[in-house]
């Protein structure tokens, strides 16, 4: 009985760090597209800036 209860226990908590882990990964994922629009944009808007500054 005391095998199972660790084992359910280990089990559990395996599961809720992966849910952790899977929760970060996503936010990390969201963080990286955000952070690359970013700097699309930043290099479109130098790109115009140095464009307009040759004329």
């Amino acid at each position: 009985m005391r095998a199972l209860l660790w084992v359910v226990g280990v089990v559990g908590g395996a599961l809720i760090l992966l849910g952790l882990l899977l929760e970060a990964v996503r936010w990390l994922v969201i963080i990286g597209l955000i952070a690359l629009v970013a700097v699309i944009v930043l290099a479109f808007v130098k790109g115009r800036q140095s464009v307009h500054s040759r004329r």
